[in-house]
């Protein structure tokens, strides 16, 4: 049985006030940031080496991109997909498996390799994802999202952004509670870029003392995306290194619990600087 919110007190008890760090670890050939890139098993290897000597805490294994407009991908090629690299992972190393995915047959085929957190965009609505997460005893990543993925940014509108999306995921975690899952097994993600404009995350940036003053730990995921483009005035991809690095730092000093990031080194590096000078 896995406790998020345990595994975050023992992160905080062992180095004061440093978060919990996701690698993002994408086995997809069209992720916005690094498609195609850990397609390969050797690639795969390296890359879980290098996040874990770097200070990486869980790995997150995606099997489909949920960047805006992206494809489906097939219940069949997501599992060929992950499957695999969560057994492997599982048997070489001692380290957290979360499972990036929407679909609850994958859930379920991924926390029985190994995985102990389900990271859902999709914040476990899809039929029997609440049960698989309750009967199996890990815990989950709630997220916010508004529409569908191949259309969600094209006009996304809120009447009160903030009170929208802390009005959804207080309403998904009081689901899952009320269906046998333990509090304490439940963190929530704003989901800075699935349906939102700048505008809409930059309100949610500033305002995350809202969120982590509710009584989940909450998670922040902006590594490399568009935001960090659109405020350093169109950066590359990997022009945006340093704006996430410090858009992670920022959201953990506003009481972020948990970080999701591609770029694991320079983001602990950084985070340690800041835990020892604060």
């Amino acid at each position: 049985m896995f406790s998020i919110q345990s595994f975050i007190d023992e992160k905080r008890q062992q180095q004061e006030g440093m978060p919990v760090v996701m690698g993002i670890l994408n086995v997809t050939p069209d992720s916005f940031s690094d498609g195609g890139q850990f397609v390969s098993s050797s690639a795969v290897e390296r890359q879980v080496l290098s996040m874990l000597a770097a200070g990486a805490d869980v790995i997150d294994v995606g099997g489909e991109s949920t960047r805006p407009g992206a494809k489906k991908v097939a219940l069949t090629e997501e599992l060929e997909r992950v499957i695999p690299v969560i057994e492997w992972i599982k048997k070489r190393f001692d380290t957290v498996i979360s499972i990036d995915t929407y679909k609850t047959e994958v859930m379920q085929e991924a926390v029985n390799y190994g995985a102990q957190l389900i990271n859902d965009v999709n914040a476990l609505q899809a039929d029997g994802a609440i049960a698989v997460a309750v009967n199996s005893g890990v815990s989950v990543c709630l997220m916010h999202k508004q529409g569908e993925f191949s259309s969600m940014q094209e006009a996304p509108f809120y009447n009160d952004v903030l009170v929208d999306v802390q009005g959804f995921l207080l309403e998904r975690a009081h689901c899952c509670e009320a269906q046998g899952m333990a509090k304490n097994k439940i963190i929530l993600d704003p989901g800075f870029g699935f349906g939102k404009t700048l505008a809409h995350n930059e309100e949610l940036f500033q305002n995350l003392e809202v969120l982590t003053a509710l009584s989940y730990p909450v998670l922040v995921g902006v590594s490399r995306k568009r935001m960090i483009a659109d405020i350093l005035n169109g950066a590359t991809v990997l022009e945006r290194v340093s704006g996430s690095v410090a858009a992670a730092v920022l959201a953990v000093l506003k009481g972020v619990n948990m970080v999701r990031v591609h770029d694991v080194k320079e983001t602990v590096d950084a985070l340690n600087v800041t835990m020892r000078l604060i």
